[in-house]
Formats: C-alpha cells, structure tokens, sequence
C-alpha cells in the first residue's frame, strides 16, 4: 500500500523535472539593504523613456508657447506652479512604482530543506511555481516578464516597465491620477489659449509662427485627451480593485463573479501535476 504525505505540494505544469523538491536550485543568498529594484526589458524601458518624454513635451508646450508668452503674469504664475507640481509628482511617482519591489516571492525556495522548515499541517496544499520555483503565497501569481511570482499581482504595465503588485500599487494609482489631472489641466489650457488668440492677432499670443503653434497645440490636445480617457479609465479601475479587494489577474479570470475566495490558488482540475503519487494517478 502506498504511503501518501501528510500535505501536499502542487505545480500548474506537467513537468517531470519539477515534481521533486530536491530538483530545485537553493535561493541566492538574499540581496544587499538598498539594492534598487529594475526590470531590464527592451519594450517596458522603451515606454518607460516614451512616457517621460510626452511629459517633457506637455510641459515645454505650456510653459514656452502658452504661459511665458501670455501678458496676463497672474494667469501664467498660478497655472506655471499647478502643473509643474503636477508634472513633478507624476513624474516621482513614475519613478516609485518603477522602482519599487512589487511583492516579488524569494526566487528558488522550494527545496526539500525550506519545505520542512514550513511545518505543515496534515492536509494542507501548498502551492508550487514550476517557473521560478518558488512556494507561492496566496494571491501570488507568476509574471511572464518580471520572471518572478508576484503578491497580490494585478497586471504587468510597461509603462512603468514593472508589475503592479502588493508593494508599488499605491504609486501606481497615484501615477495614474497625475496623469489625468496634468492632461485635464493642459486640454483647460489649450482650450482658453485658442480663444485667446482667436481673438487676437496669432503672432502676438506665442513666441513662434502661427503654424507652428498651432500644430504644437493640437498635438499637446491629442496627447492630453488620449491620456486623460486611459489614465481616468485605469485609475477607475485600480480604486475599484483596492475597495473590493480584487486583483485585475483574478477579474479576468472570472470577470461575472463579485466574489473570489479561491484568488491566487489554481482550481483542482487545472492541476496537472503534483510532489507525490497517487494509487491510479499517473505523471
């Protein structure tokens, strides 16, 4: 008769090479106090460099065509202050959540020696990451670039070239409300800047030529309102996440459900493979 282990230990693959703890490589010893955290993708650093320099654009549009050269000082001193402050905690936040560990699990730590240190109840499931071989924390979910097993993960966005996760979401969130407000604000500007030279000569409201400004203006109102609907639409949905306790992985896994008490475990029958036998189970 075959003995079947007090608890269990299950992967998401079929994979023969990981169904033994022992087959998994001991984690590194863990990284020096102030190591920064970076994710060396060609795509995410890409939209990463993109996201700061439509920021860069916004700003030089709005200080050099609009502000500087407006007669009303007033008018250019408070907006100035409002959006190079926006600008700059946009830009901070950028910087935090790109930066900022999202709730990575210690890469490797599924040997034989960490599972017995764990001490397990009879009966209890502890799920195994095949990929980065790692014991996975509930709501804990593999990203496919970061290559790590992330805590409460709830996407990967290139655009800060990192995962939103347990650690960074709240710079996320914060990222995505400056972006709205700094692109509400510079459509407002955009807006009374075309009234205001409407009305008067168009030579006299900008320090370049007429058609220059102009096509300076309506590239800095594409840009806004573009980001304005995705920033809104994406902050929406993150304050969403954080009230009801949801991650986006879990909500595209079952959009139709108000409730996820199994989120960030695998359903059984997706279970393919497992540490151990049993009678009639064949790997």
């Amino acid at each position: 008769m075959m003995l079947i282990p007090a608890h269990h230990f299950r992967d998401i693959e079929r994979k023969p090479e990981y169904l033994q703890p022992e087959k998994c490589v001991p984690p590194p010893h863990p990284s020096p106090v102030g190591t920064m955290w970076f994710i060396r993708d060609g795509c995410g650093i890409a939209c990463a460099v993109v996201t700061w320099f439509l920021v860069l654009y916004a700003e030089f549009v709005v200080l050099f065509v609009m502000l500087i050269p407006s007669r009303d000082y007033v008018y250019s001193i408070i907006n100035g202050i409002m959006f190079n402050l926006l600008a700059f905690l946009a830009l901070a936040s950028h910087c935090r959540a790109m930066l900022t560990d999202p709730g990575a699990v210690p890469k490797g730590n599924a040997t034989k020696e960490f599972i017995e240190s764990l001490q397990l109840k009879p009966g209890q499931v502890v799920y195994k990451c095949p990929k980065c071989c790692s014991i996975k924390p509930d709501r804990a979910h593999h990203c496919s670039v970061c290559k790590r097993c992330i805590r409460k993960m709830d996407h990967h966005c290139p655009w800060v070239n990192n995962c939103v996760g347990e650690n960074n979401q709240k710079y996320f969130v914060l990222f995505t409300m400056y972006i709205a407000l700094i692109s509400l604000h510079a459509l407002i500007m955009v807006g009374f800047h075309f009234l205001h030279c409407f009305e008067e000569d168009w030579t006299k409201c900008s320090s370049f030529s007429p058609p220059t400004t102009v096509i300076l203006l309506i590239l800095l109102c594409f840009e806004g309102l573009l980001f304005l609907i995705f920033t809104s639409v994406m902050f929406g949905t993150q304050v969403h996440s954080i009230c009801t306790d949801e991650t986006g992985w879990a909500w595209e896994r079952d959009p139709f459900s108000s409730a996820h008490p199994a989120e960030g475990k695998v359903k059984p029958e997706e279970i393919t493979g497992s540490f151990h036998t049993r009678p009639g189970t064949s790997l």
